[in-house]
């Protein structure tokens, strides 16, 4: 990690530019910033939708969605297009926790007041960030006298990171605890007695034996039942729940490739030929690069022998200075690979420095030089190295351990160019005055380790990309595609005609940026979003490929149509169907030998049914059957015919008997139970709060 890493990590408030990643899992980022932000154009709605009629303004939302974004990247995840969409996603349903909440809290009368918030900030139990930051090392103590001081002189500064802290790091406090006060609200609420506890475990430790027939449903075969749409809509008009369904749109593509040609490859190829006589004779590596549109840079470092994670990496190696391999493959880029020198170098290195710091003016070059000049000679007479560090350093991040850093070769890249030159090709024992862009640093090299030979090695890279010969040829197939089939029926006859490739993407949704197999779609789906049902698009230009597009199926948000119901509620109707033939096939059988003659079965027998498990062994999961068996009616009563998962049953119970129910502390069951529910008290509610709510979600017409 470099040096000015290093100080910015430690410096108190720049933490809170990333503390909500860590506070509170980006959940109520940024919960109070106003609302009304500036139009996209005027006379338009800026309104991406609203929760309970309270509207979701589009700079707003664009605020929270920069700054989540934001906080990814500084952990180290690559927002790429699917995750901002996974991030656009998250945003939206804060908005939507965040409005049915706060009618609750007012319902409630739950408030947080400043009081609160100052002990929530410097009392016993402080937010984590707080706690790492302003936490001794030495006692453990959280210094809540240093933190107030830091909040304090942040307050003062009225510059972004004060801005931050006051908008979104306090807003996300205040709301987690009145979601903390909600959910202890709600989880205290939950109440189990003893005699439930004590029935759940009767019912439980209950055991029956059973005679049955089993009717499985393959008795009848498939072909035979025929499964109407009629049938359909009927079983999904009483299953409504199962069968819900978003706002999506189905669509037909066929694709026009403008991927590299062999052609395009030669050609990058023959280029990088040319140049390799040009690349070995230059001087000025770096401006060459820059110059012939490299598409790596030039690292001036050296990479460990080990490290050097390259195609053809042997090869290079053997590569004597100035001397180029090449042209060879490497991913998407044909590259040329220049040797520019090598020498001996530790893997890990330990330095100490103390840093006089002259950016953003913190003080005058000529005296910072004067200051870190007589650190120098104080520390050649004898002072110690260490207590210089913590009383003069300006790097807060090794200032309390004597300025020490332990890095790796690969940090090499990450640091100030002085800096690491001396860390890493410097001597043990060496000490010198070295001056980077942070200021003066007085540099000590303590040890270096697991030397390696090590290379300087500069990349000329091509993108392996098409022509334009390639891009004109596969849009005017497109053009001349799109341009003849403006119909459903001419799409197909196209289709056919030519001989292409007929592709499909279903369950599109408004928002969705890509399309699975497409990439980034969100000009397409902005599109199909406009058409009608049967209408073709003009092209559309996907980076390596044309699209010309039918938007074959459309799907309103509720319950799902026959059509798209089908592959789920058809087995399912099917077998419905079956049960009836074969209940009507066991008739008025009024013995267990009776019923199995009529289905062509025979009498089975089950020992040992356990009430807590819908299991029968041999046949499978039949919760019905096995809830009948328990049944005060089934005692030496044969039972009507049961249509269960697969097959008709009809069941008589022989005996009924129970486990003994030793060693259980009802007690201590009770209160686990009841831990299990409070644990869940809140998400329910949150989850039942939404879907109560009136969401409104015009997101695509805007974003």
């Amino acid at each position: 990690m470099s040096i000015i890493q290093k100080i910015r990590e430690k410096a108190a408030w720049l933490v809170f530019g990333v503390i909500g990643l860590s506070l509170l899992g980006f959940l109520l980022m940024d919960a109070f910033v106003g609302r009304g932000g500036a139009g996209l154009m005027r006379g338009q709605s800026t309104s991406l939708g609203s929760v309970n009629g309270t509207k979701i303004e589009y700079a707003d939302f664009l605020k929270k969605k920069t700054a989540l974004e934001g906080q990814y990247r500084q952990s180290g995840y690559p927002v790429n297009e699917m995750m901002e969409q996974n991030i656009q996603e998250q945003v939206w349903n804060q908005y939507i926790e965040e409005n049915v909440l706060k009618g609750q809290y007012k319902t409630l009368g739950l408030n947080v007041s400043p009081k609160e918030l100052s002990d929530i900030l410097f009392g016993s139990n402080p937010p984590q960030a707080l706690k790492q930051q302003f936490t001794d090392p030495a006692t453990g103590r959280y210094d809540a006298n240093g933190a107030r001081s830091a909040i304090d002189n942040l307050r003062k500064m009225k510059n972004e990171n004060s801005q931050q802290f006051e908008e979104q790091f306090l807003p996300a406090l205040v709301e987690q605890r009145l979601k903390d006060k909600y959910t202890a609200l709600l989880a205290n609420t939950a109440y189990i007695p003893k005699w439930m506890i004590e029935k759940q475990n009767t019912d439980n430790n209950e055991i029956a034996s059973i005679s049955f027939v089993n009717a499985p449903y393959s008795l009848i075969p498939d072909s035979t039942i025929k499964v109407t749409d009629s049938d359909i809509n009927s079983y999904v008009s009483n299953h409504k729940e199962e069968y819900k369904q978003p706002e999506s749109r189905t669509i037909s593509y066929v694709v026009f490739n403008a991927a590299p040609s062999s052609k395009d490859s030669a050609d990058i190829f023959n280029e990088l030929v040319q140049m390799k006589s040009e690349f070995a004779s230059s001087t000025d590596v770096p401006t060459f690069l820059i110059s012939k549109g490299s598409e790596t840079n030039f690292l001036d470092a050296y990479v460990l022998k080990s490290k050097l994670q390259v195609p053809n990496a042997l090869v290079i190696q053997e590569l004597q200075d100035g001397q180029v391999f090449g042209p060879y493959l490497d991913a998407t880029n044909f590259t040329l690979a220049k040797m520019i020198s090598k020498r001996s170098m530790p893997d890990s290195i330990k330095v100490r420095h103390i840093l006089i710091n002259t950016q953003n003016g913190a003080i005058p070059d000529s005296v910072a030089k004067r200051r870190i000049d007589s650190i120098e000679t104080a520390i050649k007479n004898g002072s110690d190295f260490a207590q210089l560090a913590k009383q003069f350093s300006d790097d807060q991040g090794s200032k309390e351990n004597g300025g020490e850093y332990e890095m790796s070769s690969q940090q090499f890249s990450t640091l100030a160019k002085e800096f690491a030159e001396f860390a890493f090709y410097g001597s043990p024992g060496q000490k010198k005055v070295v001056k980077t862009l942070f200021g003066y640093h007085y540099m000590e090299v303590i040890s270096q380790k697991n030397f390696e030979e090590a290379y300087k090695i500069a990349y000329m890279s091509k993108a392996i990309v098409a022509s334009q010969e390639t891009q004109n040829t596969a849009s005017g197939m497109a053009n001349q595609f799109a341009g003849e089939s403006r119909s459903a029926k001419a799409f197909d006859e196209n289709i056919i005609k030519n001989k292409y490739a007929k592709l499909t993407a279903s369950d599109i949704k408004p928002v969705d940026n890509m399309i699975p197999a497409l990439g980034s779609s969100r000009q397409l789906v902005k599109w199909i979003y406009s058409a009608d049902k049967g209408e073709v698009s003009e092209p559309y230009d996907m980076g390596d490929k044309y699209i010309v597009a039918e938007v074959v199926d459309i799907n309103e948000e509720g319950t799902m149509n026959a059509a798209k119901a089908r592959p789920q509620a058809e087995f399912i109707v099917r077998n419905q169907k079956k049960a009836d033939e074969l209940i009507r096939k066991i008739g008025n059988a009024n013995t267990l030998q009776a019923v199995a003659t009529a289905v062509g079965g025979q009498v089975l027998r089950a020992d040992s049914i356990s009430f807590a498990s819908p299991v029968i062994p041999n046949i499978g999961q039949e919760p019905k059957v096995i809830g009948y068996s328990f049944n005060k009616e089934a005692q030496a009563k044969m039972s009507a015919p049961i249509a269960g998962n697969g097959g008709v049953f009809v069941i008589k119970r022989e005996n009924l008997s129970a486990k003994a129910n030793l060693g259980i502390n009802i007690e201590q069951q009770r209160q686990s139970t009841m831990a299990q529910l409070k644990s869940m008290s809140g998400f329910r509610s949150l989850e039942a709060l939404k879907k109560a709510a009136d969401v409104k979600d015009q997101r695509s017409k805007i974003l």
